[in-house]
């Protein structure tokens, strides 16, 4: 600031002078070209003003990358940081080329926002785990805040490490085992699920189709039994509504536009841009609300709860009058709309790349089909207890998950104090994220890290077994909540498929490729197979 005013008197003296002179009584033109003259010289001081401020800003947010052990990195540009060299369209690419060059922690600048990418089993476990405690809060999301998420309002993805997600944890968690997970109330629900799921495939009778959209809603018809306690039909326009709304919200929300708002918060003043910014989100979340309204004026508020809507409201109805709970109805929304994407996109996008690699490896469907034939059979409908005594089906599920790697950068992380990552120092406050893909990539752990091979998960006798670098839900307190539920999804809805099909590659169509489009979320190239009942 004394450099602005000292800038400003600078400017202010000729122009002083000019005028005890007379000159602008005396010489007119001249006045009029010595006043152009200044005001070029003060808006160039102000620039340089300017300009020298927002470096020292810079130099200021940047200062921890000087300290002694602060992990290595590309050299970020002033203002902008790294943000000019990142590649949005494949930051898996991205990360894994850094991580070649710089080592397993790697320190970036997005704008004025330190983060720090871990990378590589141990550093990744050290981080989140020996590190939990101190890893397990969110960084700050200004765009979030923009759409209707607050200090007790926060849903569970991106909540901050604090009360009130503990208390949305512990409800979850304990909600969805009262609603039958890990019990066969559940299980029974999801097997039923997926003979409607057969049943749309044999629909098609033998000819080529894409599975995506009847998988995303045979996955959703889950989430909803558990959310509304009702399941969609196949044909309902709520339900392709509610699934086209999704995906273009998760395009949105690891989209650049949205990186900069977080990275550039002064950009949120300019009114009506966050709603501009995030359309499919605004309309998701009003397509919930008319959901939600539906279903309360059915609860009946005596009788034990159906769901964990109706689970949740009662929770709220205990907690009026305390201002410190999380249970209100904003949080209600925000709760159901993070179950609602973390249940079904990352599950159906799995199971398309289970199918998309049995067509692919057909001599690997066909093992698969003989373990059910002889564990199960034709006569009855495959249950949880026959995946103990199924190693290479098991096998072939979990390197599905570790060859697809749909959830490749998790989600971010930030640190609550200074910690120390393989020896680099990571300082309070910084994001953190984690390149799980470079885990399940990992050339030290798999043999064939970039090929599709289920006897990663199998030892020499044929038994299954599970590498400690298999995280693909993440590890730490923030592990995903919902693997139990996805790991039972899983394992129903691809053997009840290929109990009852034979998939392949529709003849006279190139083979589908195994390289996956990055959208948040790894999800496969589009294909089309033939569903030929067994």
């Amino acid at each position: 600031m004394t450099f602005l005013r000292e800038s400003f008197r600078l400017v202010q003296s000729p122009a002083q002078s000019w005028c005890n002179e007379g000159c602008v009584q005396r010489n007119p033109a001249r006045s009029e070209a010595a006043m152009g003259l200044l005001t070029g010289e003060a808006l160039w001081a102000v620039a340089v003003a300017v300009a020298v401020f927002l470096l020292l800003v810079d130099l200021m947010h940047r200062r921890q990358r000087w300290a002694a052990r602060y992990p290595p990195g590309p050299v970020p540009l002033p203002g902008l940081g790294n943000l000019p060299y990142m590649d949005f369209q494949n930051l898996p690419y991205y990360f894994y080329k850094l991580q070649r060059r710089f080592g397993d922690v790697v320190g970036l600048q997005m704008g004025w926002t330190p983060m720090v990418v871990v990378s590589g089993p141990e550093a990744v476990r050290e981080a989140l785990v020996q590190h939990g405690e101190d890893t397990a809060d969110r960084p700050p999301m200004p765009a979030a805040e923009h759409l209707g998420f607050g200090p007790r309002s926060q849903g569970l993805l991106l909540a901050r490490y604090g009360s009130a997600w503990r208390e949305q944890r512990r409800f979850s968690v304990s909600t969805l085992r009262n609603l039958g997970l890990g019990k066969k109330s559940l299980e029974q629900w999801v097997t039923e699920e997926a003979g409607c799921l057969g049943a749309a495939f044999a629909d098609h009778a033998g000819r080529p189709f894409s599975p995506k959209a009847l998988l995303n809603k045979a996955v959703c018809n889950v989430i909803a039994s558990l959310i509304y306690a009702r399941r969609f039909e196949y044909d309902d326009a709520a339900l392709d509504s509610m699934l086209g709304l999704l995906h273009d919200k998760m395009k949105e929300e690891s989209s650049i536009k949205s990186v900069l708002l977080n990275v550039v918060p002064a950009l949120l003043c300019i009114p009506g841009l966050p709603g501009k910014a995030f359309p499919a989100h605004m309309s998701f979340m009003a397509l919930l609300d008319e959901l939600l309204t539906e279903h309360s004026m059915t609860r009946d508020p005596h009788e034990p709860p159906r769901d964990l809507t109706d689970a949740f409201l009662a929770e709220v109805e205990k907690a009026k009058g305390n201002p410190e709970s999380s249970f209100n109805e904003d949080n209600l929304r925000l709760v159901i709309a993070d179950l609602f994407f973390a249940g079904m996109v990352s599950t159906s996008a799995t199971l398309s790349w289970a199918l998309l690699l049995m067509i692919l490896h057909p001599d690997v469907q066909g093992r698969v089909q003989q373990e059910i034939d002889e564990v199960i059979g034709q006569g009855r409908q495959p249950e949880m207890a026959d995946q103990a005594r199924m190693p290479f089906t098991s096998a072939v599920i979990h390197e599905v998950q570790r060859f697809a790697d749909i959830v490749p950068l998790g989600v971010p992380h930030m640190t609550s104090r200074d910690i120390d990552v393989r020896g680099f120092l990571i300082p309070k406050g910084t994001m953190l994220v984690t390149n799980l893909s470079s885990v399940l990539k990992d050339e030290r752990v798999w043999e064939q890290p970039f090929r599709f091979h289920p006897e990663h998960f199998l030892d020499a006798q044929g038994r299954f077994v599970k590498p400690e670098a298999f995280m693909p839900f993440s590890v730490g307190r923030r592990a995903c909540l919902g693997e139990p539920l996805a790991r039972m999804e899983l394992f129903l809805f691809f053997t009840c498929l290929l109990q009852r099909f034979s998939f392949s590659v529709p003849a006279g169509q190139p083979r589908p490729s195994d390289v996956g489009v990055f959208e948040a979320l790894v999800v496969p190239t589009p294909y089309e197979f033939c569903a030929v009942p067994r």
